[in-house]
């Protein structure tokens, strides 16, 4: 058994918790949003985020993040990105040496283009920081519908302890060493996955749907690889597997805010309607940035960004994607 601090009651700390604490961990959650962690205390249910999944009456809540970081094996950072830095930064003093961080959440950080580990790593450098990533919706886990991820670590041992910590009958969990592979996947797809959404709000079908997760997934692996992830794991599940579950299930915060965009809301019109982070919106510029950095074409995500933040009419940027020059599927297959 494991002691773990959940860091962040949102949807998807809370399905987390709830799995930890059924695989008999011990298991503590925080919040700084009091009126959040009094609901949780009183109701063992997170009636705004994850309605109808109880937790274990043993299950402990608090707004000292010092009390849930300092005597924690484990962390689970499971905070919307935007925050991830702050956060990471407050944890700090408390946080021992070697000791193990589960970065959850997905993005990249627009000012600096990193991933979220390599924040956590450069705001704690005493731990020692894992991920954990692929096509899961925290509504489903918090159900214990059977789900397949993959924690990523430099180090194997690590990998393997994590794999132990989480799998349990219902949840399999595989291992990699490509932890940039698995961050780039699990954010960029976030923003194919509003394109997804916009095409749906456009009312076109499943051809329009099909050619936007093959044609993303290729723009993820092409910048991924060029940024040093492996090809295998844009192929995977924290790539195209992630990017199939965004695209089609109405569980996708990003899909339903796409969905509102291709329908003619604004993108601050989505994000309220939506009421949760929208990932897709805070990495589409992030991922422009890094497509100049290393000089990688990505169409899809340049449209998005372009109806995001530069009024461009969502029907324009479907035209303006299928009326690029003509191409190539793949140029590495010789005739």
């Amino acid at each position: 058994m494991a002691n773990v601090g959940i860091i962040g009651a949102g949807s998807w700390g809370i399905a987390l918790a709830r799995l930890l604490s059924n695989n008999e961990h011990k298991v503590t959650v925080w919040s700084v949003i009091e009126s959040e962690i009094e609901m949780l205390i009183k109701e063992h249910e997170h009636k705004d985020k994850l309605p109808g999944v109880k937790l274990p009456e043993d299950m402990e809540f608090t707004t000292d993040l010092e009390a849930a970081v300092k005597n924690n094996e484990i962390l689970v950072l499971a905070v919307p990105s935007p925050y991830t830095r702050q956060t990471a930064k407050n944890m700090s003093p408390y946080v021992k040496e070697g000791r193990i961080i589960v970065n959850v959440a997905k993005g990249i950080e627009e000012s600096t283009l990193m991933t979220l580990s390599q924040i956590i790593e450069e705001e704690i450098p005493q731990a020692e920081v894992a991920v954990l990533s692929g096509p899961s919706h925290a509504e489903e886990v918090g159900r214990g519908i059977p789900t397949t991820i993959v924690v990523g670590a430099k180090s194997k041992k690590t990998a393997e302890y994590l794999q132990n910590i989480f799998m349990n009958k219902v949840f399999r969990v595989y291992i990699s060493p490509d932890v940039l592979g698995i961050e780039l996947g699990a954010a960029l797809k976030n923003v194919v996955a509003l394109a997804a959404g916009i095409a749906d709000g456009l009312g076109y079908g499943d051809n329009t749907k099909a050619a936007l997760i093959t044609r993303g997934i290729s723009e993820i692996a092409r910048l991924g690889t060029t940024m040093g992830g492996r090809w295998e794991t844009f192929f995977g599940l924290t790539g195209i597997g992630d990017l199939i579950v965004t695209c089609a299930s109405m569980h996708s915060r990003n899909r339903r805010a796409g969905i509102l965009i291709g329908k003619g809301y604004t993108m601050e019109e989505a994000m309220a309607e939506v009421k949760m982070v929208v990932e897709g919106v805070y990495s589409a510029k992030a991922a422009m940035g890094l497509s100049k950095k290393y000089n990688v074409q990505l169409p899809i995500i340049e449209q998005v960004n372009e109806v995001l933040f530069d009024g461009k009419s969502a029907a324009e940027a479907v035209n303006c994607l299928m009326l690029r020059d003509k191409k190539l599927e793949n140029p590495l297959i010789p005739w």
